[in-house]
């Protein structure tokens, strides 16, 4: 059955013509009205009046007293904890958000091959860390300070230290930790997203692709399957970005707020230390509006190179 395109007609407006359309398809938009109405109340006005407060100097209790420029003047030029917050994020995420998306997937793919019953299996054990409630207690076990620190105990009976190291009360630890720590729990939603993508592929597919000259299964995996499954890549990169330049519980229950010397203080430590400690919630936003820019750049970015992908 071939499908009609919608024409706007010559002898109505494109304002009567879109009425007319809102009216013929009414019980779709009741349908999307729930989740619409939701999500607008609940995130895109917080996000405008996060703009808008962004410009105040605002403290809960007072009649905001709009500043203009001065959070965004202050935050660039006179915060310096802000900037080692930038630096700390931009190597957190650029370490983290590709290996954890790039292993994602190649995991995903490699799960794809097994029979259904251990794929089921292998998928579990996989995914468990990224839902586990105490994950952080077996790494805080394992690199304890003390000589019962798993890490610090071995190292001490192998004798190449001769005193415990401090894990994450040492700056030079901290990040390389806390960054393993990530990668290691970044098999979440983006990697069941992949399995789905994979599952969904029409195996005629790959027949075809032989036919037309595809010799190996790395050629199969950038002009089929990748193409195929584009809808779950950007799935996955946006959630990968997300968690990346979102990150900040793992340094918290690893290492404390604030971390020492500051060394894997991020963008949303500085959000919560000026939003949910001292209330200057005019300067946090500001805080929160640069990094909302942040990952919408870096999701347009990833947008455009998800676009070359079987070119």
């Amino acid at each position: 059955m071939s499908k009609k395109k919608a024409v706007i007609r010559s002898d109505m407006t494109k304002a009567q013509w879109t009425w007319k359309e809102i009216k013929r398809n009414k019980v779709a938009y009741f349908m999307v009205a729930p989740y619409m109405i939701i999500f607008t109340l609940f995130t895109v006005i917080p996000v405008l009046l996060s703009i808008v407060v962004s410009f105040t100097d605002f403290n809960l209790l007072e009649v905001p007293d709009f500043v203009f420029l001065d959070n965004y003047i202050r935050l660039f030029l006179d915060d310096d904890i802000f900037v080692i917050a930038c630096k700390n994020t931009l190597i957190f995420a650029i370490i983290v958000g590709p290996a954890s998306y790039l292993m994602s997937l190649l995991v995903a793919w490699f799960i794809n091959e097994l029979p259904p019953k251990i794929r089921a299996a292998v998928t579990l054990v996989f995914y468990s860390p990224s839902i586990s409630g105490q994950v952080y207690l077996i790494w805080g076990t394992l690199f304890s300070s003390d000589s019962y620190g798993w890490v610090n105990g071995t190292l001490l009976n192998l004798g190449l230290i001769t005193k415990e190291i401090h894990w994450f009360k040492d700056a030079s630890y901290v990040m390389p930790l806390c960054i393993v720590v990530a990668i290691w729990t970044s098999l979440g939603t983006s990697f069941l997203s992949f399995i789905a993508g994979l599952q969904g592929i029409d195996h005629s597919m790959y027949e075809a692709g032989a036919v037309d000259g595809v010799k190996n299964r790395w050629q199969e995996l950038w002009y089929i399957t990748l193409p195929s499954m584009r809808p779950q890549l950007m799935f996955g990169a946006i959630m990968s970005i997300t968690a990346a330049f979102g990150f900040g519980g793992v340094v918290t229950d690893l290492a404390g707020f604030p971390s020492v010397d500051y060394a894997a203080h991020t963008i949303m430590h500085h959000l919560d230390d000026y939003g949910g400690i001292r209330f200057e919630v005019g300067y946090s936003s500001a805080i929160a509006v640069v990094l909302f820019a942040i990952m919408i750049g870096s999701n347009m970015l990833v947008k455009k190179m998800l676009s070359k992908v079987g070119s």
